[in-house]
C-alpha cells in the first residue's frame, strides 16, 4: 500500500533550465556598509538563492552593479591587521598587504572582489559568478544602458 502512494506522488525537484532562468541588473550602494556583510549579501545575489528556482550547478544568480566601494568599511582592527597573501611564482616570492595600503593605491575595488570571490564556489561556476559583478569606486559608473534595479540590502 505504502509503495503505491509512492509512485503516485512526485517528490521531485526539477531543476531550472537556461531558457526558463531571468537575470536582472541590480545596483547596489556600498556606503556606510562592512566589507564582510556587503559581500556575503552580494555572493547570496549572484548566486541566486535568493530566487525560487534556484539551481546549484547552474549561475541562475542575478547581475550586480556596486557603486562607493570607496567608502566601505571594516569593522574592528580588520583594516590595519588584516593581510592579504599573494605569490609572484619564483622562489622568495611571497607578498603581503593589508586593507589600508590597497586603499592607498587606489585599489579599493579589489577589496570587495577579494571577499565575493572567497565566498562564490572553488570551480569553474564561481569564476563565471564573479564576472556577473561589477565594482565602481564612486557613484559614477557606465552600466545606465541596462537598467539597474536599486536593490536595498537586508542589514
Amino acid at each position: 500500500m505504502a509503495n503505491r502512494i509512492v509512485e503516485r506522488l512526485s517528490y521531485k525537484t526539477v531543476p531550472a533550465k537556461l531558457s526558463d532562468i531571468k537575470k536582472e541588473w541590480l545596483l547596489i550602494d556600498a556606503t556606510d556598509q562592512y566589507v564582510g556583510r556587503l559581500a556575503s549579501q552580494i555572493a547570496f545575489i549572484l548566486k541566486g538563492k535568493h530566487k525560487a528556482e534556484y539551481t546549484p550547478f547552474l549561475d541562475c544568480g542575478d547581475n550586480v552593479i556596486v557603486v562607493n566601494v570607496d567608502k566601505m568599511k571594516f569593522s574592528g582592527k580588520k583594516a590595519t591587521d588584516k593581510v592579504y597573501v599573494r605569490h609572484t611564482g619564483y622562489p622568495g616570492g611571497q607578498r603581503f598587504t593589508t586593507p589600508i595600503e590597497l586603499e592607498k593605491r587606489g585599489l579599493d575595488d579589489r577589496i570587495l572582489l577579494h571577499a565575493v570571490k572567497g565566498m562564490l564556489p572553488k570551480n569553474r561556476l564561481g569564476r563565471m559568478l564573479l564576472k556577473n559583478l561589477r565594482v565602481f569606486k564612486n557613484n559614477k559608473h557606465n552600466m545606465d544602458s541596462v537598467n539597474p534595479r536599486e536593490y536595498k540590502l537586508k542589514y
